[in-house]
This record gives C-alpha cells, structure tokens and sequence, in this order.
C-alpha cells in the first residue's frame, strides 16, 4: 500500500487548505482512513477519521467545527478540508490507512498504533 499526501502549505490564520491523500495497491474502500499530525517536538496527534462507507467520521475537539474529512472511493481520495486555521494548526499532516476488521468506537481511532499504513507528512504552516 502507497499513501500519497499532498495540499500542505503556508497560510494566514483564518484561511484554508485542502489536503488530499491518494491510496494505491489495495482495495481502499477495505479501510478506514485518518489524519494525524505532529507539531515540532511534539508527538503524533489523532485529527479525524472517516470509516470505509463513510458511514461515521470523528474528530479531536480542537478542530471540530473547522475541519472536515471526506473520501471518494471511487478516485481512491481522502481528504481533510482545513478552515479557519489557526497558528496552533501548524504540523505536518500524515494520512493513515486501517484495515477494516468488525465495529470499532470512536476513541479505537485515536491511537496511531492501530493504523497499518501511513504517507509522508506534508507541512501546514499557518502565520499569526
């Protein structure tokens, strides 16, 4: 499995981005996929996720009400549309892939441990 990343960049507080990640080499809709990102000197944190079908999504409080995550199964897409970015948003975003075994709760989500594959980061910088 290959996750390609991509959409990151430097913006104002206030603005948006979209950020878009590719999945490649096996059934994507076989997976939930999520977001996570890591500030510098900080480690990995849980942002959202969507489940297969797209049937449930979850978020960290934080960005509740400003981001939102989507997918198309069809052009094997996941995507986090940012808005209202704050400077605290500033990290790298990676996108990760999860295998869909049973029913999980949300909080199963949370933890990077459980996500079987994962793209390189892409860098959201967002100026005060």
């Amino acid at each position: 499995v290959q996750l390609q990343a991509s959409g990151g960049g430097l913006v104002q507080a206030g603005g948006s981005l979209r950020l878009s990640c590719i999945f490649s080499g096996r059934t994507f809709s076989n997976y939930d996929m999520g977001w996570f990102r890591q500030a510098p000197g900080k480690g990995r944190e849980f942002v959202a996720v969507i489940t297969w079908n797209s049937g449930s999504t979850y978020y960290q409080d934080s960005v509740k009400g400003r981001f939102t995550i989507s997918r198309d199964n069809a052009k094997n897409t996941v995507y986090l549309q940012m808005n209202s970015l704050k400077p605290e948003d500033t990290a790298a975003y990676y996108c990760a892939a999860d295998i869909v075994v049973g029913t999980r709760s949300g909080s199963y989500y949370y933890r990077s441990a459980v996500y079987d594959y994962w793209g390189q980061g892409t860098q959201v910088t967002v100026s005060s």
